[in-house]
């Protein structure tokens, strides 16, 4: 399993396009908080990184699935799927190592942003940032991460082209990210539906542990939605090669 973690680490590094798509997340983001107007951070007037966790996962929504869309797709369009499943691992173990190598270019891409904090901490005037509650932002965000992985991972073993496995992953972290959130807005729902649509949502328990409150039941929701999909993506090979 951590050989193909390195391999898929490795192989996201070996050209340009693994470092242009992270200075790209971090640039993006960059200009967001620091220098366009709307979501410019100072114009907020006191000390919040409210702005960067509402925009990160947009950014994310583009950034994870170009990470992710040649985890599989290439692996069968090269044909070196087959000579992986040679080698003593099982679906599990290939799943499980191409899915840590590519959440570990996500963590790296991830790990510049805390300077964010620091740094509006020193420049507020008193009282600096809420540290518990920009501390369990940062947690909703790389659990949000890791859904979103597992998704780009999932829809990579489906196709052997990486740009329809880009623009379906994109697609699908944006309905499992927004989808139920919009739905639960449709009047038919007003009922009382509404709640427990919005509750299938991944923004949902996003907002939830960004407030700062750590939920079991969110930990429980985001564990189970990466297991659902790594899951279904070991299913799919199981399917299309027979162990």
């Amino acid at each position: 399993m951590w050989s193909v973690c390195k391999k898929e680490f490795r192989q996201f590094f070996s050209s340009l396009t693994g470092y242009i798509a992270i200075i790209a997340f971090l640039l993006v983001n960059g200009l967001l908080l620091f220098v366009f107007p709307g979501s410019n951070i100072f114009d907020y007037g006191y000390a919040t990184l409210e702005p960067f966790f509402q925009l990160a996962p947009w950014v994310l929504l583009l950034l994870v699935p170009a990470i992710t869309m040649r985890s599989l797709s290439d692996e069968f369009r090269t044909g070196t799927f087959e000579i992986l499943q040679t080698r003593p691992l099982s679906n599990w173990q290939i799943v499980t190592g191409k899915y840590l190598g590519a959440l570990f270019v996500v963590i790296i891409a991830l790990i510049p942003t805390i300077t964010y904090a620091f740094t509006i901490d020193d420049l507020s005037a008193s009282g600096g940032i809420d540290t518990g509650g920009t501390a369990g932002a940062f947690l909703g965000l790389l659990f949000l991460s890791a859904v979103f992985v597992a998704i780009g991972l999932c829809c990579s073993s489906f196709t052997g082209n990486a740009v329809v496995a880009f623009i379906l992953s994109a697609f699908v972290c944006f309905l499992v990210y927004q989808g139920f959130s919009a739905i639960s807005q449709l009047p038919v729902f007003e009922a009382g539906a509404d709640y427990y649509i919005e509750l299938l949502g991944v923004d949902f328990h996003y907002n939830s542990i960004s407030r700062g409150v750590v939920d079991s039941r969110d930990l429980i929701y985001f564990l189970s939605v990466i297991f659902f999909f790594l899951l279904f993506t070991r299913n799919n090979l199981a399917q299309k090669y027979t162990r």
